[in-house]
């Protein structure tokens, strides 16, 4: 993963999400529900709502704000049932899109992701049609400034709790796990008191694709400007080098 920093991509994420945390909370919101819906209000019984509340902590969301959508959650919700659903495409110069919707209406998503697409220069595939090229895999970014552990103490507590692998970037450690040993290794961290920047099951491209080209530069910012601020959209995975 070395020089492909996840660092720097999640605190250009948290600067936008800074200024629209309404739409972060409202999706946090719907993942809780879902959640809650498949496996139950506690989150000691349930993994992925486990997993969820991470995400939302990390994303700082107060807890009473969690414990709201749960109890909502738990009572029925507001009776709106939502649909999880993955698009596959290409972005400029073949660039590999993956987008995650959680929507109550696919027809509305599917529109709106198909367009973002068009209009960023690049096509909706087929599914499977660039998956393969990524590797589903739970992530753990931590900012190095905020961590008063030895660098060899916090590898040997993530490797002993499963982890993959432990890369040290500039700024950040970067801890990779299979996505079952992923909650493992997370309550590790956060047993140990260490914050994290991001914590959650992601996808890991396996190779990189370059843009060179001005226009395409431009469209594939787009593409991925009109996705974020879709509210139906989850996750945006690309293989997009961006890094300067």
């Amino acid at each position: 993963m070395s020089g492909h920093s996840k660092f720097a991509n999640i605190k250009h994420k948290k600067e936008k999400n800074d200024a629209a945390k309404g739409k972060i909370f409202t999706m946090i919101g719907r993942e809780i529900a879902v959640a809650v819906k498949a496996g139950g209000p506690d989150p000691n019984n349930n993994g992925k709502l486990r997993e969820v509340i991470a995400k939302a902590k990390s994303n700082n969301m107060p807890n009473d704000t969690i414990e709201r959508s749960i109890k909502k959650a738990a009572g029925g919700g507001d009776g709106v049932t939502y649909e999880s659903i993955t698009y596959e495409g290409y972005g400029p110069n073949g660039v590999a899109v993956i987008v995650e919707v959680l929507t109550d209406n696919r027809n509305r998503a599917a529109a709106n992701v198909r367009n973002a697409f068009t209009k960023g220069g690049g096509n909706m595939g087929t599914s499977g049609c660039v998956s393969f090229m990524f590797d589903e895999k739970g992530l753990i970014v931590i900012d190095k400034e905020e961590v008063e552990m030895d660098e060899d103490e916090l590898m040997m507590l993530v490797v002993e709790a499963g982890a993959e692998d432990f890369g040290v970037e500039e700024d950040s450690y970067e801890i990779t796990t299979a996505p079952d040993d992923f909650e493992t290794v997370r309550e590790a961290v956060e047993n140990a008191g260490i914050p994290m920047v991001s914590a959650e099951v992601t996808m890991i491209p396996q190779t990189y694709t370059v843009l060179n080209n001005e226009d395409d530069i431009k469209k594939m910012n787009k593409l991925l400007d009109m996705l974020d601020d879709d509210d139906d959209v989850k996750n945006v995975y690309n293989n997009w080098d961006a890094q300067e």
